[in-house]
């Protein structure tokens, strides 16, 4: 695994940052791609998603988004799920990040990736699970000049009645948007799908917006129990066919 641990000063302090690169450096340079976390937080399982995503052919930063929380234990999704009443238990996460927080720290991000001499090109790509697909969208809306393709994976509250929802960013939007659901996740209902996909269409924004059938919240975490081989494994195609396609 090619993994390096950096820490990018935002406005709100220090966020540790994983770096992961391609096996094979013959290449020299990628294009850059920034894999924002599920709500679970930063672990193994994160890991190695970013370094299959970075074998891809792209340089992926992993920040942690918890960083204003301060320190932190590496949570085990079974015991957390265990818990009986998952948002309790990491509430004091939760509440220390947003995506309007997230998309300003992104800055700082993108001015990292920048500063990288393994890096090809100015378009980016971001891929975001669960609280981290919210936070992808919200950051293609708030640096439309730079994201060229973002993803969201079984996101919840995509399109809501709040200040916050990514769908009310859709008329800046300028990078192709991939949205997938799955179709038993009450974060993601059905009106909601519909609601977001109008606002991308009224918007001319280029996207397309699936739902995964037999697949519930949370389905390409390999360490959840609802994990789903082959609905993760279409995950991974659909998400290197974006990229491939907007970023090279």
């Amino acid at each position: 695994m090619s993994h390096e641990r950096v820490s990018i000063r935002t406005k709100d302090g220090d966020c540790p940052v994983h770096v992961f690169t391609p096996e094979d450096t013959s290449k020299g340079k990628w294009p850059a791609a920034i894999f924002f976390m599920d709500g679970l937080a930063i672990r193994p399982t994160l890991f190695r998603m970013g370094q299959c995503l970075a074998d891809a052919g792209y340089v992926v930063l992993l920040p942690d988004l918890f960083y204003r929380a301060g320190p932190y234990e590496p949570l085990e999704p079974k015991k957390v799920f265990a818990s009986g009443d998952v948002r309790e238990a990491l509430k004091h996460l939760f509440s220390s990040t947003d995506n309007k927080r997230a998309a300003e720290d992104t800055a700082a991000f993108i001015a990292y990736l920048d500063t990288r001499k393994d890096v090809a090109g100015k378009a980016i790509g971001t891929t975001g699970y669960c609280m981290g697909g919210g936070i992808s969208l919200t950051v293609a809306g708030t640096y439309p000049d730079r994201v060229a393709a973002a993803a969201s994976f079984h996101g919840g509250n995509l399109a809501t009645d709040t200040d916050l929802s990514p769908h009310l960013l859709a008329p800046r939007m300028k990078g192709r948007i991939y949205v997938a659901g799955a179709d038993k996740d009450s974060s993601y209902p059905p009106e909601m799908a519909e609601r977001l996909e109008k606002a991308l269409s009224d918007a001319h924004v280029d996207h397309r917006c699936e739902i995964y059938p037999d697949a519930l919240h949370g389905w390409t975490m390999p360490d959840f129990p609802v994990y789903n081989e082959p609905a993760a494994e279409r995950h991974w195609r659909e998400l290197t066919a974006l990229f491939n396609a907007k970023l090279r």
